[in-house]
């Protein structure tokens, strides 16, 4: 199986270097993208035009996997790359039905999306590492927690997020959700993922980055939410 990963608005794509391990371990191929950070005028379609130039031939009908802000540009890339299924993993989801942006959502809904302190506090997750490690990594040992904050980078594709958002994706989705998520409210992610994919969350615990806390059983969430191949046993 073939795997596109998306890094959020606060992680490079070294974030995802223990999932990738992982899923090769497992025979797998996973290929993280690297948005630029300093072109914050780019739209949807245009960071997924450059995951498609990055990835070229190196994949085939991949799981896309979104995390955290990524959710937004999710199915334009997943459209640009063909993707069989999309992941959003501790992810935002575009209000397909409702219309609005994700700038707007944050201004009508703020604190529905998350809590008081990242509201207040959050933006300097990418500047601070104790901040990073308060809101992102507090469910890590020491080790992980000194190499994950060495992987934090700021990342705003600001017109993207004004964006309407497109219609809902055809392909076939799967929502990972951090119980434990001090970023995104676990309520809200909850809500969203019934609402606007039609589909209940994968709960799982720990933090707002997954890949980073617990590779081996996010590795096995995306595995198993994949159809297996026909049985060639005529037995």
């Amino acid at each position: 199986m073939d795997y596109i990963l998306l890094h959020g608005t606060g992680q490079s794509p070294v974030g995802w270097e223990r999932l990738v391990d992982v899923l090769k371990g497992r025979g797998h191929r996973a290929v993280p993208v690297d948005f630029p950070c300093d072109r914050p005028g780019l739209l949807a379609d245009d960071y997924a035009r450059i995951a498609a130039t990055q990835i070229g031939d190196a994949v085939h009908e991949p799981v896309v996997v979104a995390h955290s802000g990524s959710g937004l540009l999710l199915p334009a890339v997943a459209h640009a790359v063909r993707a069989r299924h999309l992941v959003w993993l501790a992810a935002a989801v575009p209000d397909f039905a409702g219309g609005s942006s994700f700038v707007d959502q944050i201004q009508q809904s703020g604190p529905e999306m998350a809590g008081e302190e990242w509201r207040t506090a959050g933006l300097e997750s990418t500047e601070d590492p104790v901040v990073a490690a308060y809101f992102g990594f507090h469910d890590c040992d020491l080790r992980t927690v000194r190499w994950a904050v060495t992987t934090i980078r700021l990342f705003y594709p600001e017109a993207a997020y004004a964006e309407t958002p497109p219609a809902r994706p055809v392909m076939p989705s799967t929502f990972v959700l951090p119980r434990h998520d001090r970023t995104l409210r676990p309520d809200w992610m909850r809500r969203v993922a019934r609402e606007r994919l039609g589909i209940e969350a994968i709960e799982i615990d720990g933090g707002h980055f997954p890949h980073v806390s617990r590779p081996e059983q996010l590795a096995d969430i995306l595995v198993r939410s994949q159809p297996q191949p026909p049985s060639t046993d005529n037995r």
